[in-house]
């Protein structure tokens, strides 16, 4: 049993280097082919890293290298995450982000396009699938990440607000380095990045689930063999057609749990009636598993 535990976190292990080396290769695209050409700024610390590089060209007799500012701005943020969070989800951040930096070092920039529009969807398309596709496999990508998971345990609140802000302020160097229509392009790019993201890592998305079922006892021990799940129990619902017994079972699941709902469904009882709906918030203990 040790030695199959220690094959299953072998490869998962192996499973999240590889992803933080596409995040890495991902981002050095966006960085190299469309923002740096297009004078796009990112988000986020990365977005901080290039307005760095910017001052530091024009203002400083040295210039720091968004790949060298992107590593070193986030020094604090590896130990806020050490400290706070888990010593192997610091880890996995160091690993992705250092890739992040040595791809976007290695792989010199090409000029596809100096077209700003251009520059800021397609930039924001790649970064916004790398982002989400390291968040998928459970590992972070460094910057306001971390920052957002420490206030969020702590407080219980999200780190939108203080997000919006900071990117609202990169937004504004970029349209003072650049020229205002600049700024305007640099907000397309973040729009962009977001969506791609968000259609990319689905664990955040919370849906409602209703089940209609005369099975309840083998859909309960199904469903939460597969995923873990609180379930509520309305018994002594009856059907409209047939006038026979039913049970409705209701849980909350993340979008990135419905194939193993679907799963569950298929093995306990396939003519169950599944209703499935977005969720704008949920109250309350939401299980979420550590990272």
């Amino acid at each position: 049993m040790d030695d199959v535990q220690r094959l299953i976190k072998r490869h998962q292990s192996i499973g999240k280097i590889s992803t933080a080396f596409i995040y890495g290769i991902l981002v050095s695209v966006a960085m190299n082919f469309f923002w740096t050409p297009g004078h796009i700024y990112s988000s986020g610390i990365t977005g901080l890293a290039q307005l760095v590089t910017t001052l530091t060209e024009r203002h400083l007799a040295f210039t720091i290298s968004t790949a060298l500012g992107l590593f070193l701005l986030n020094v604090p943020l590896f130990i806020l995450a050490w400290r706070k969070i888990s010593h192997q989800f610091a880890v996995y951040t160091m690993i992705t982000v250092f890739m992040a930096s040595l791809m976007i070092k290695m792989l010199h920039p090409v000029h596809l396009t100096t077209d700003p529009i251009v520059c800021a969807i397609f930039g924001g398309a790649v970064n916004g699938f790398g982002t989400g596709l390291a968040l998928r496999n459970g590992i972070s990508t460094g910057g306001l990440d971390i920052l957002g998971i420490v206030i969020r345990r702590k407080t219980g609140r999200s780190i939108g607000t203080i997000n919006m802000m900071f990117n609202a302020l990169i937004i504004i160097a970029a349209g003072f380095m650049y020229g205002w229509p600049y700024a305007f392009y640099s907000a397309i790019g973040l729009v962009v990045n977001a969506r791609v993201m968000d259609m990319t890592y689905t664990r955040q998305q919370l849906m409602q689930v209703m089940i209609i079922t005369d099975r309840p006892k083998t859909v309960i021990d199904s469903i939460q063999n597969h995923i873990r799940r609180g379930i509520t129990i309305v018994h002594d619902a009856e059907g409209a057609y047939h006038h026979d017994n039913k049970t409705i079972l209701f849980t909350v699941i993340s979008q990135y749990e419905m194939n193993d709902l679907e799963e569950a469904m298929d093995e306990a009882d396939n003519h169950a009636f599944v209703s499935i709906s977005e969720l704008y918030k949920v109250l309350g203990h939401f299980y979420e598993p550590k990272l």
